[in-house]
């Protein structure tokens, strides 16, 4: 799963569509916790990431929600800035 991001220890990442499922989402990963974010919406789908970690990431996907789609559209993933 190809890393996207990174910042405050939480990596971002996404998988590629053939093994993935809609919505559009990427996968957030902080220590032992995981979670899953809708890319259009923000909200954590599924996952058991800390608050604090939640508010980070949505605050990092509200700034990057197009950069993210396109990813998601055409298979091609870039890193991103991380959330400073």
């Amino acid at each position: 799963m190809p890393e996207i991001a990174r910042f405050y220890g939480i990596i971002i990442k996404m998988y590629f569509k053939p093994k993935e499922h809609e919505p559009s989402h990427v996968h957030a990963l902080y220590g032992e916790y995981m979670g899953e974010f809708n890319i259009q919406t923000g909200e954590m789908i599924q996952g058991d990431l800390p608050s604090k970690a939640v508010n980070l990431v949505k605050e990092w996907l509200f700034q990057y929600k197009h950069e993210l789609q396109d990813m998601w559209n055409t298979q091609k993933i870039t890193p991103l800035p991380p959330l400073e």
